[in-house]
């Protein structure tokens, strides 16, 4: 599996797995929709985070694919950079579409293991991902430890001013930003990555970090449980945490701003099928509907029209928090993130 992390290693080009068409085919026609299938194409399996972000998904994504085309889809979760490399690399697969953050794309497209995509709005296709929506990393904590009190992610870093467990993502790309934020980088200075220091600053809470989460409702519920008392989450997981009604609280400032991108897996042998979901999961309507159940900014303009203002103050994308959030630089990243991954996954284990 190393071959897929570092980003020298040769893919080998995989067998497709064959499949069973057990519905004939029917006379052409024309189409109403470019979304619409032919009868005989198969199911779609779709990687997700799971929880409330399959909810989101499954009722503004799946569901209004599935009736306007009849292609059913079938899940698998949570997200896992390693299974889409393996599948590829194996010709079995196991789904056909996943979601991945930049720096996971970045490093899926290096490795070939996205088919080529094309857009469906302007300005939205980066390394064979199609944008979706933005999200944030951001600190969250129960109120009830600390009241209003921490700020920044320094206040997170210390353990004495505020004592208690602590969780971050296992997700290098996001949590080494982080890192060097409560070591007192400026937002401005941060890009490119200062990988030393980072290390450092996290040498000083690893010990304090009970949970390394790698799937969002894992977040929320340690949250909301009172698993952890401080937390690095996703913003829409903060809040389905908050309105859940637990004693959260949580700061947009130096939330580390994401954005996530639609992929298919590379020689899947449902790839027409995959690029109509593609394609449909980030035209406006679709895409709206999702974002306002998720909290997320949609990342197509067309989408944006479309969310209430008081729906838009949950979203990181919000022009009010513009001089808080800190954006992912990975065109001035400073590091491969394959090798940064490899580092801190090392670094987890060590």
């Amino acid at each position: 599996m190393r071959q897929f992390i570092n980003g020298t290693s040769t893919i080998l080009r995989p067998t497709r797995r064959t499949f069973l068409a057990g519905v004939a085919a029917v006379a052409a026609a024309p189409l109403a929709s470019p979304f619409v299938a032919r009868a005989q194409e198969t199911a779609l399996s779709i990687n997700t985070w799971g929880g409330e972000w399959e909810a989101a998904a499954r009722a503004n994504l799946f569901d209004p694919f599935t009736a306007e085309t009849g292609i059913k889809i079938q899940t698998v979760s949570p997200v896992s950079f390693a299974k889409l490399a393996q599948q590829v690399n194996t010709g079995t697969y196991e789904f056909d579409v996943t979601t991945l953050g930049a720096a996971e794309l970045v490093r899926a497209n290096q490795n070939g293991l996205l088919e080529d995509l094309e857009e469906s709005y302007p300005g939205g296709l980066y390394n064979n991902g199609m944008g979706s929506h933005a999200f944030a990393t951001l600190m969250g904590w129960r109120k009830d430890k600390f009241g209003d009190e921490p700020k920044s992610w320094a206040d997170f870093w210390d353990v004495e001013r505020f004592p208690g467990k602590r969780s971050l993502q296992r997700y290098a790309a996001r949590v080494i930003p982080i890192a060097l934020l409560a070591d007192g980088v400026d937002p401005k200075d941060l890009y490119p990555l200062d990988v030393e220091r980072a290390f450092k600053s996290l040498d000083r809470i690893k010990e304090h970090v009970v949970v390394w989460w790698t799937a969002g409702a894992q977040s929320s519920q340690l949250l909301r449980d009172g698993e952890v008392d401080m937390i690095g989450i996703w913003n829409t997981r903060f809040f389905n945490a908050q309105d859940g009604g637990s004693p959260v609280a949580m700061t947009w400032n130096q939330a580390i701003l994401d954005k996530a991108y639609w992929v298919v897996a590379k020689d899947t042998p449902n790839v027409e099928n995959a690029k109509k979901f593609v394609a449909f999961a980030t035209s406006a309507a679709p895409l709206a509907g999702f974002a306002k159940a998720q909290q997320d900014g949609p990342l197509n303009p067309a989408s944006l029209a479309l969310i209430p203002p008081d729906q838009a103050e949950r979203m990181p994308t919000n022009a009010r928090y513009a001089e808080q959030v800190v954006s992912q630089d990975l065109e001035n990243f400073g590091i491969d993130p394959a090798e940064l991954t490899e580092r801190f996954e090392e670094w987890v284990l060590s």
